[in-house]
C-alpha cells in the first residue's frame, strides 16, 4: 500500500486537494479531522487522552489499510505540537512492515492566502481553525514547528493552481494510477 501523506499548515488545501486525488485515483481519503472531530466530542484538544487516542486511531487505520487489498490511502495532516515525533516514525514502520511506503507531500501557500482561506463554510463544518488571530498567535508561538516532518517527495504550491490542478500534479509526480488503470 502507498500512503500519500499530505501535510501543511492550516488553510493550505490539504482536504480539498485530497478529495481531488481520491476522485482521480479511486483511493480512500482519511483526513485528520475524522479522528479529531470524533475525539473532540469526548476529550479536550491536547489532553493526554486526546493525543494518545488520536495517534492510536491514525496508526490503526494505516495498519488496517496496509494489510488490506487497498493499493493506497490518502491522509491529511497538520503538523502541530500536540503530535508526538514518534507518530511519524511509527507511521513509517507500520506501513513498511506490510510492504508499503509513505510518500510525503508538502502543501504550502503564502500567508496572505492562508489567512484568506481561514474562515470558510467547509472549515467550519469540520471544526477546523477559522480565526486568523488564533492562527497568527499559534504560528508566532511555534505551534506548527513540530513534529519535524521528513523531507517531502513533492512540494505543491496551492495558491498557484486550482485544487484539481494540484491533485493532477501530485498524481503525475508520484506516478499514481488513475481510477480504472491497473496497478
Amino acid at each position: 500500500m502507498r500512503l500519500i501523506f499530505l501535510w501543511g499548515l492550516p488553510g493550505t488545501g490539504k482536504l480539498t486537494v485530497g478529495k481531488e486525488i481520491a476522485r482521480l485515483t479511486g483511493w480512500k481519503l482519511f483526513h485528520n479531522h475524522l479522528t479529531v472531530d470524533l475525539l473532540l466530542a469526548v476529550f479536550p484538544f491536547g489532553s493526554k487522552e486526546f493525543i494518545e487516542l488520536r495517534e492510536e486511531i491514525w496508526l490503526s487505520v494505516f495498519e488496517a489499510a496496509a494489510t488490506s487489498e487497498s493499493p493506497g490511502l490518502i491522509f491529511t495532516f497538520n503538523p502541530e505540537n500536540t503530535v508526538r515525533q514518534s507518530f511519524l516514525e511509527e507511521t513509517l514502520d507500520i506501513v513498511a512492515e506490510h510492504g508499503g511506503r509513505v510518500e510525503w507531500v508538502e502543501m504550502f501557500c503564502e500567508e496572505n492566502v492562508i489567512e484568506q482561506r481561514m474562515d470558510t463554510i467547509e472549515r467550519r463544518a469540520h471544526k477546523k481553525m477559522v480565526s486568523v488571530a488564533d492562527y497568527r498567535e499559534l504560528r508566532k508561538r511555534g505551534a506548527f514547528a513540530s513534529p519535524v516532518m521528513p523531507a517531502p517527495q513533492m512540494r505543491v504550491d496551492t495558491a498557484q493552481q486550482s485544487p484539481r490542478e494540484a491533485a493532477a500534479q501530485i498524481v503525475e509526480g508520484l506516478g499514481l494510477p488513475l481510477r480504472g488503470e491497473p496497478e
